[in-house]
């Protein structure tokens, strides 16, 4: 078990932790919750021994093995799937065991046969810790979380950032570990790759402690909650809506939490009340009755939060407020991601997209944006028609030098300070943070403002794109309200489950190059994912049998081509797929010269001389251009998944 025993934890002056006990039995999932800064992760470096307490004991278990999730990734050419096999420590030294016996085996200047009985007894190792299936074990855990088998092979240096903390995730999930520690698994993830990382953690034979902002993911996993609460940690048995129901009990006689109830319980009703009796809609319905059950015990818990702020009421006086029309949508115009959509967005419209990474969600969206030209077709949108959009990727075109009211002011000039400010409070910028430059922004004050940036916009569409990364628990309870009482339209593309299901009325479900209603809740698509990861996973085992069978198998005339058609049926395919392939080796080529870019910038942004007074030039330049790659990397990135979405659908199609 993990003990702490009177234990007190500071960082720097501040004491995050005064004489603590607490104790977590082994193979417990635990999760660890707590306000930003509070400690929880400085908690888990003092688990991993990096830290020490100022006062107090750490206990654990003698010889445990501790996984955690690496904040930094080596710039290295070595492949996705070796990578991801390093983090079998004992797999590796039993390997290089076993190569260094093999290579010195039955020389003269050795004993060969004592050499032998080594060999023996390292392979007999190997096979004790299932190292015939380590490299199968690595591809499932780099096909759950999102990579191609192709990108199996690509060299670790060549993936972005948010790509390599899925490889450093996959790593630590790779180690056969006694105690695994996640800090925020799932902030780089889409929705697919987290309903396999939930399943892949409630089957984890070991103690898990897990930090996470997704209420559903932890209610599906954990069963102990510890809650840092003013410098000590409470514990609670159960999930995140166990705890959160404990803890309104204690608050349920605040009218704050009475009004954020019912405005809550409004919403969910109303949909009910509209789609109870329609057939297509019956299941969602059942889905916000359930919301609602468990809206009407836990909203209380957020009467404490710093954030309170509101979309204004749209304004919008048209029916349809965007349409594509025969539209092609992506890159190429020979390889389209998306070809001949139809689809239409209402004033009233409350979208949920669904689909694989690299489906094509993201060209969806900047298409109907206008970021993203079409290729064929055409785009109407009404007149004056506002648009707010929120990606990651415009966190990085935030101006670092500017102030959060600068910001503001400069979308608003004429508007009073105090107006702005006033709004600014209400995402939690108070007193001299809006003043401040955001160069000293953490992730999540910068999506907030940029969040806030697109509120006072006023859009009559609203369309997020992950819009929780980086938010912890309150915020994103206080986006969700806001959203509910939204009355524009919207569109929502989010791994955040709690924010998906009470915010949008129907789900679309991006998938094999069509945009199509998806009949079901995000139960149904929970279900459809895995199946189809199972399913995946069956194809390559058949293939593989069929390849080993085929050196024996008897030949057959069963509408098999002959040898002439069959070679001139894989020419034509190749010549389909060739322009395809072109591309996807031309966007490697540059995403090389990117990432050499970019890892220069940061070994220059790292060492002394960046920040001398006569570099002040040269490091504003540095900077701004260290934003541009991020952008021009993600691009790339996306365009190269999407191709190779398009690759694999004709290839499964050719044969």
């Amino acid at each position: 078990m993990i003990r702490l025993d009177h234990l007190t934890l500071a960082r720097g002056a501040q004491i995050l932790l005064d004489d603590v006990s607490l104790m977590i039995h082994d193979h417990h999932k635990v999760g660890i919750i707590g306000a930003n800064g509070c400690g929880k992760t400085s908690l888990f470096a003092l688990l991993r021994g990096v830290l020490s307490p100022e006062r107090g004991n750490v206990l654990l278990p003698k010889r445990a093995v501790i996984a955690h999730v690496a904040q930094e990734t080596p710039n290295v050419a070595t492949s996705a799937l070796d990578y991801v096999l390093d983090g079998d420590r004992e797999l590796r030294t039993v390997e290089a065991a076993i190569a260094h016996l093999q290579g010195s085996a039955f020389d003269n200047h050795h004993d060969s046969q004592k050499e032998g009985l080594a060999l023996a007894e390292w392979h007999h190792r190997f096979e004790a810790i299932d190292g015939y299936r380590a490299r199968a074990r690595a591809g499932e855990l780099l096909a759950g979380l999102g990579f191609s088998h192709a990108q199996h092979h690509d060299p670790v240096n060549m993936f972005s950032g948010g790509w390599r903390m899925r490889l450093n995730l996959a790593q630590a999930l790779m180690c056969r570990s006694d105690i695994l520690l996640l800090d925020e698994p799932t902030n780089h993830l889409d929705l697919d790759a987290v309903l396999w990382l939930e399943d892949w953690l409630r089957r984890y034979p070991g103690t898990l402690l897990l930090i996470t902002h997704d209420r559903d993911f932890l209610d599906s996993i954990v069963d102990t909650i510890v809650h840092f609460d003013q410098r000590t940690l409470k514990t609670y048995s159960g999930n995140y809506a166990l705890f959160e129901q404990e803890r309104a009990a204690a608050l349920a006689n605040q009218q704050a939490t009475f009004e954020k109830q019912q405005r809550t319980i409004a919403h969910l009703q109303s949909f009910v009340d509209r789609f109870r009796a329609k057939a297509t809609k019956a299941k969602q319905a059942q889905s916000r009755l359930r919301q609602l059950e468990k809206m009407t015990r836990i909203s209380a818990a957020h009467v404490d939060s710093p954030f309170s702020f509101s979309f204004p009421l749209s304004d919008s006086r048209t029916r349809q407020l965007l349409r594509l029309e025969n539209a092609d949508l992506g890159y190429r115009a020979d390889a389209p991601v998306l070809p001949n959509i139809e689809c239409g967005i209402l004033s009233d419209s409350r979208l949920g997209l669904l689909g694989p990474n690299g489906a094509g969600k993201s060209t969806l969206i900047k298409s109907m944006t206008g970021r993203l030209p079409l290729l064929h077709g055409s785009r109407h949108t009404a007149r004056d028609l506002r648009i707010g959009y929120f990606a990651q990727h415009q966190l990085d075109t935030l101006d670092s030098q500017a102030s959060a009211l600068l910001h503001l002011q400069r979308l608003d000039p004429d508007a009073r300070e105090q107006t702005l400010r006033d709004f600014l409070g209400g995402f939690a910028f108070h007193g001299e943070q809006a003043t401040q430059t955001i160069a000293s922004f953490s992730g999540g004050e910068r999506a907030r403002l940029a969040l806030a940036l697109i509120v006072y916009m006023r859009p009559q569409l609203l369309i997020l794109d992950e819009p929780t990364n980086h938010l912890d628990i309150d915020m994103r309870e206080a986006l969700t309200e806001a959203l509910q009482a939204y009355n524009g339209a919207l569109i929502v593309v989010a791994h955040d489950r709690h924010l998906l299901s009470a915010t949008v009325d129907e789900f679309w479900l991006v998938h094999q190059g069509a945009v199509a209603p998806f009949d079901g809740d995000l139960d149904d698509y929970r279900r459809f994912v895995l199946d189809h990861l199972r399913h995946e996973a069956s194809d390559g085992a058949s293939n593989n049998d069929a390849i080993s069978a085929s050196a024996t198998a008897p030949p057959t005339n069963n509408l098999v081509p002959d040898r002439k058609t069959q070679k001139r049926l894989d020419a034509e395919a190749r010549q389909r797929r060739a322009p395809l392939v072109k591309r996807q080796n031309e966007i490697e080529k540059i995403l090389e010269k990117l990432s050499a870019e970019r890892a220069s910038l940061e070994h220059w942004l790292a060492s002394p001389e960046a920040y001398l007074d006569n570099a002040k030039a040269r490091l504003t330049e540095a900077l701004v251009r260290q934003r541009e790659i991020a952008r021009e990397i993600e691009t790339m990135e996306v365009e190269w998944l999407e191709l190779a979405e398009v690759a694999s659908r004709e290839a499964k199609t050719d044969s």
